[in-house]
């Protein structure tokens, strides 16, 4: 058995998040060494990574992720994207990620006003950043979702800027949500910060249906597993 230091990869646990554990067991599958910070922290423990996980951060309460942004640990989070840490948002993740700034535009209610949950097939639009490495451009993801406030919105200057950028990752193949152009996750300028509203840590086994998931997270790990070795 190898003894080399798996990437360590840190889960932020705000009050109401319920894919925290989830997370964590995916990671610790395709290799990484995930430990979970709670929200009240005010500093992140020596990490490749960070995941900002699913669930109902404050109890959604105010607006998706708008409480969390305040959270202790978001200023060390926030820090730590600066200084080029591999951030990932996924679902309630996202919307902090956009409160706080991390990332462009918005999320919204969905344009059914009808909470949705169910398996989706996404476009993969680049394959060359932190969080995609594992997969090639162009390919089908199937991917669950989970959410009531999904809809990615950004104004007609944004949006123009985010696709002139490649910032656009992942497009919704059939918009479930009513997310503008589709867009189902998103990338920082620098290329560090991600952001997607379905839930990679859900597809990871096939007996749930899809390891499409492993392609995201496993990227991840790959990218950490990089900066550790870099560092060491």
């Amino acid at each position: 058995m190898s003894t080399a230091r798996r990437p360590r990869i840190a889960i932020v646990v705000f009050p109401g998040s319920n894919d925290d554990r989830d997370a964590a067991f995916a990671l610790e599958g395709l290799g990484a060494e995930a430990s979970l910070v709670w929200h009240a922290e005010g500093g992140l423990p020596d990490v490749e990574a960070v995941i900002l996980p699913g669930g109902f951060s404050y109890g959604d309460y105010l607006r998706c992720g708008a409480i969390a942004r305040f959270a202790p640990v978001m200023k060390a989070v926030g820090a730590f994207a600066e200084d080029g840490g591999l951030v990932l948002g996924i679902c309630n993740g996202f919307q902090v990620l956009c409160e706080a700034g991390l990332l462009p535009g918005t999320l919204r209610p969905n344009a059914s006003l009808e909470f949705v949950c169910r398996d989706v097939e996404l476009q993969l639009e680049r394959a060359d950043t932190p969080f995609t490495s594992r997969a090639e451009p162009g390919r089908s993801l199937t991917i669950p979702i989970k959410h009531g406030e999904g809809c990615f919105f950004a104004d007609d200057e944004l949006l123009a800027e985010l696709e002139r950028n490649g910032q656009v990752v992942l497009r919704y193949a059939q918009n479930p949500n009513g997310s503008v152009a589709g867009i189902a996750g998103v990338v920082n300028e620098r290329g560090n910060v991600f952001g997607l509203m379905p839930h990679p840590e859900h597809a990871v086994d096939p007996l749930l249906g899809s390891t499409d998931g492993a392609l995201v997270l496993g990227s991840l790990v790959d990218a950490a597993r990089e900066r550790m070795l870099t560092a060491a």
